[in-house]
């Protein structure tokens, strides 16, 4: 299974891609945690993603098709995989197009988490609290739904258009919300 997890920041991804992962045996592939991965060990690269996170920015497409690239290559991702905040522009999914038509294999479902804008940005402001986390300020929270919006909902026409769409209600607890990604994946054609 190849699996895309799209909607706002803050609308619950991260939870949901690692309990949809673990369903279908595949790892769940976050350029978050990637980019905070590198900004811990204090690589070159994680330096400059820190500086695009900070401000709310995305980090570059060339950086990011780098990583994405190198880790759906590796032996875990072989059977399938979940990336989570990936692509995010019309520019990486022709990026991920071309890597996963590499391997002989296509995308197989593309859900997306439709969540209401006022509990996105209560969701993001509690967990900036809770995990100390210096790039959920209420502005930049705001600035990552304005990028969103402008760069990254383009990308569920074109999924809607290809047939791999899989829209599901992201409002309400995580197992509820599991469940619906699960049955929605479940009935979708492709799977």
């Amino acid at each position: 299974m190849r699996l895309i997890l799209m909607g706002p920041p803050g609308a619950g991804k991260g939870t949901q891609a690692t309990f949809v992962a673990q369903h279908h045996g595949v790892p769940a592939i976050s350029t978050g945690d990637i980019f905070r991965a590198n900004v811990s060990q204090g690589s070159e690269l994680g330096l400059e993603a820190q500086r695009y996170m900070d401000a709310g920015e995305y980090v570059p497409d060339e950086v990011t098709n780098s990583m994405v690239r190198n880790r759906i290559a590796e032996d875990d991702a072989a059977p399938g995989f979940l990336l989570d905040g990936y692509p995010r522009t019309l520019a990486q999914v022709q990026e991920l197009d071309s890597m996963v038509e590499a391997t002989g294999h296509r995308l197989d479902a593309v859900v997306v988490l439709t969540v209401e804008m006022d509990e996105i940005v209560q969701r993001l402001l509690q967990r900036a609290q809770t995990e100390g986390r210096t790039d959920d300020t209420e502005d930049v929270i705001r600035r990552r739904q304005e990028l969103y919006i402008e760069q990254t909902e383009p990308l569920v026409e074109v999924y809607r258009e290809r047939g791999l769409l899989v829209e599901v209600n992201g409002m309400g607890e995580v197992a509820e919300v599991t469940s619906r990604i699960l049955d929605a994946l479940d009935s979708s054609p492709q799977s």
